[in-house]
C-alpha cells in the first residue's frame, strides 16, 4: 500500500485539525500532496466547533518545495492551478491555520507557509523563494509576500533567490515567533487563545480580516498563471534552468 504524503487528524475534541507533510527528508510538493492536503481541508475545514489547523512536517525540513519536474511546460499548468487553488483555499480558510517550521522552507514550500495565518520556527529554519535561480518566478510568493512583509523585503527575496535565517524572516515580519519547539508553541498558543472561543464568532472574525485581501489574491492569482505559461514558458532561459537542474549541470543563460 502507498503511504500516506499527508497525516490527518483531529485533536481536542475536534477543535484542531492537524495536517503533516509526510515525505521526509525533501517533503516535496507534488501533484500527490498537494491533493491530499486539499482533500484534508475540505474534508474538514466546514466543521463548525473547528476552531484551528496546525500544519508541520515528518523529518528535518518543512518543505525543499514543489516539484521540478511539474514546472516543465508539458506539466506546469496543471501543476500551478493546483498549487493555486491550495493556497487559496489555506489562505480564505474560515479558521486560523497555525504554521510550525523547521529546516528548509523553500519555493512552494514557502508559499504554503505563508498563505497560512501564524508561522512559528525553529532557529535551524531557513526561508527562500529560490525560483528565479533557475529562471523562473514563484507566482503565489510573488501575490503572497507583498501581503505578509513590506514590498522591499518580498522582492529582495523574489528577486535574488537567497535564503535567510530564522532570526532574519521574523525581524521582516514573515513570523511570528521563533523557539526551540515550533509545534509546542503553536500548540500553546491555540489552547491558550483560541480554544476558549466561540468557534462560530472566530470564523467572522478571520473572514473580517481576510475577506478583501482573498478576492485580491485570487484576481492577482490568474494574472500570474498567465504571466507565467503565456510568457516565461515561452522563454528559452526558463526551460533551460529547468533542465539544468534536473540534469544536476549549470544552467547557460542566453538572455531570452
Amino acid at each position: 500500500m502507498t503511504e500516506q504524503p499527508v497525516h490527518a487528524w483531529l485533536e481536542r475534541g475536534g477543535r484542531l485539525l492537524r495536517l503533516r507533510l509526510a515525505r521526509p527528508k525533501a517533503n516535496i510538493l507534488d501533484a500527490t500532496m498537494i491533493a491530499a492536503l486539499r482533500e484534508a481541508l475540505d474534508t474538514h475545514l466546514d466543521q463548525p466547533t473547528l476552531s484551528g489547523v496546525l500544519l508541520d512536517a515528518e523529518g528535518p525540513h518543512f518543505s525543499f518545495g514543489a516539484s521540478i519536474e511539474e514546472h516543465l511546460p508539458e506539466q506546469c499548468a496543471d501543476m500551478l492551478r493546483a498549487m493555486h487553488a491550495l493556497i487559496v483555499r489555506v489562505f480564505a480558510s474560515p479558521v486560523p491555520v497555525l504554521v510550525a517550521i523547521r529546516g528548509q522552507c523553500l519555493g512552494g514550500g514557502l508559499e504554503l507557509a505563508v498563505s497560512a495565518h501564524l508561522l512559528f520556527a525553529a532557529p535551524d529554519a531557513r526561508f527562500g523563494q529560490p525560483e528565479i535561480k533557475l529562471a523562473v518566478f514563484a507566482p503565489a510568493a510573488s501575490c503572497l509576500l507583498p501581503e505578509r512583509i513590506a514590498r522591499a523585503h518580498a522582492e529582495d527575496l523574489l528577486f535574488s533567490g537567497r535564503r535567510i535565517t530564522a532570526a532574519e524572516a521574523q525581524a521582516i515580519g514573515l513570523l511570528n515567533g521563533v523557539v526551540d519547539n515550533p509545534e509546542a508553541a503553536a500548540l500553546v498558543y491555540f489552547d491558550e487563545y483560541l480554544m476558549p472561543l466561540s468557534a462560530s464568532s472566530l470564523r467572522l472574525a478571520v473572514q473580517a480580516a481576510r475577506a478583501e485581501a482573498a478576492a485580491r489574491l485570487t484576481e492577482r492569482l490568474a494574472a500570474m498563471e498567465e504571466l507565467y505559461l503565456s510568457k516565461l514558458m515561452a522563454s528559452r532561459d526558463a526551460v533551460e534552468g529547468l533542465q539544468a537542474f534536473l540534469e544536476k549541470r549549470v544552467a547557460s543563460w542566453e538572455h531570452r
